[in-house]
């Protein structure tokens, strides 16, 4: 009986939630050096618009933009949601999903969420493995897998230094040794450092990525929660960029106040660290813009206190104007609840012109904005190290007309033939965009 009335209350909490509220901007009017951000809204509950995950039809895929072509690289995977390419050409791919977090789902609200989550299809046991993908005949289809290292812990981002590969699991960054061609690790890992996790979790992908020089490493972590409700206590080092020393395992605080900062990536023309970051929910389905950014070394980017720069968030208690006051303003916006994840620069890709020279950005697609925003890749020309005008969209159909997920990309990297590779968590592939 109890179950009955749960479910029939969940359902009831779903169905109120998704009625209501909604956008009244476009979300071009939230992307962008300067979006528009409105007065907040108040809602009894949060906007729910869900995209079921349905899983592509035989024969189905994105669509990608014009004087391109998309092809799956490798599918039937399971749940891929970051993508790491070696120097040789081999890519690795995450294949990774939450860790159990008894703390995250209690209360009525984190019953909700918990549903919510289960029916956008993020609720699946974690595979935890990253799996090699080799192309050998250079057709664009990988015809090698391999289980290249395996009993992680919801392992996320990864980068290669010399002869040691690192990966990010939920509570820490390991070491192992590589060498090129291998298509399996079997030594022994090192624990280079841990990282903030815990029984909540709340976010707890971490991306990784390493200097130029290959002496430090840049680890994600974010927010335990939406604006610090749980108490900042349970905030402690997180909603931040972590900067690691790769002899020592010594590590700083390299930027703050980011509320779920993932894929990161080096500008080429200036050599900046940028970041992608999924802001705060439950205000709107305007606000606010997910944002790329520069990170500054002891930048402070206003997590909980405010968003996109200075606007205060009154839901937080108490407040720190004096943190506020130094609340370093975004970028380049990218759309309210865009739930932009994956990021990569354009070094060298084959691409056509107007897709050169900038970011991309792989966008998993939102939950709490009526209507629906994301579920695609899009591309921020950028000129002498900035971006220089208005996204354009690379791969799209990601949502048929009935508004259910057929899939939904996340990491995005380039191959060493200039071509993009996304994950697609929902699909279970990894898809190759190409130069037609």
């Amino acid at each position: 009986m109890r179950g009955l009335v749960l479910a029939v209350a969940g359902a009831a909490a779903l169905s109120l939630a998704a009625c209501g509220e909604q956008a009244k901007l476009d979300v071009a009017a939230g992307t962008g050096a300067n979006p528009q951000l409105p007065a907040p809204k108040k809602t009894l509950l949060p906007t729910l618009n869900i995209a079921p995950a349905k899983g592509w039809p035989a024969g189905g895929a994105p669509k990608p933009a014009e004087g391109l072509a998309v092809q799956a690289f490798a599918d039937k995977l399971d749940h891929p949601r970051w993508i790491h390419v070696l120097p040789n050409g081999d890519v690795l791919v995450a294949e990774t999903n939450a860790p159990p977090k008894p703390e995250d789902g209690k209360g009525l609200k984190g019953w909700i969420q918990g549903l919510v989550m289960k029916r956008a299809g993020a609720v699946t046991k974690s595979a935890n493995r990253i799996t090699l993908l080799r192309d050998t005949n250079g057709d664009g289809v990988a015809d090698l897998r391999s289980t290249f290292l395996s009993g992680l812990n919801s392992p996320f981002g990864m980068a290669l230094v010399g002869e040691t590969f690192y990966v990010a699991d939920t509570d820490a960054v390991l070491a192992f040794p590589y060498k090129e061609g291998e298509t399996a690790i079997t030594a022994p890992r090192r624990r280079v450092t841990d990282l903030p996790a815990g029984p909540r979790n709340h976010h707890w992908t971490k991306s990784l990525i390493a200097s130029p020089d290959g002496t430090r490493l840049y680890a994600t972590v974010g927010s335990n929660s939406n604006v610090a409700e749980n108490g900042l206590a349970e905030e402690e080092g997180r909603a931040a960029i972590w900067e690691i020393d790769v002899a020592t395992g010594a590590k700083r605080l390299f930027a703050t106040g980011l509320r779920n900062p993932n894929g990161m990536g080096w500008e080429p023309t200036s050599g900046a660290l940028w970041t992608v970051v999924n802001e705060r929910d439950e205000i709107g389905s305007d606000l606010v813009p997910d944002y790329m950014t520069s990170v500054q070394d002891g930048g402070f980017y206003g997590w909980p206190y405010s968003y996109y720069g200075q606007h205060v968030d009154a839901r937080v208690k108490p407040q720190r104007p004096d943190l506020v006051a130094r609340a370093i303003k975004p970028d380049y916006a990218l759309g309210p609840h865009t739930a932009s994840l994956g990021l990569t620069f354009d070094a060298a890709s084959a691409f056509p012109a107007p897709l050169k020279g900038g970011a991309f950005i792989g966008q998993h697609g939102s939950w709490n904005r009526k209507p629906h925003s994301g579920y695609k890749v899009v591309f921020a020309p950028f000129a002498g190290g900035k971006p220089s005008g208005p996204p354009r969209d690379v791969l799209t159909g990601f949502l048929n007309a009935d508004g259910e997920a057929l899939g939904r990309p996340v990491g995005v990297a380039f191959d060493k033939r200039g071509a993009l590779l996304v994950a697609d968590d929902v699909g279970n592939v990894i898809w190759r965009v190409s130069r037609r």
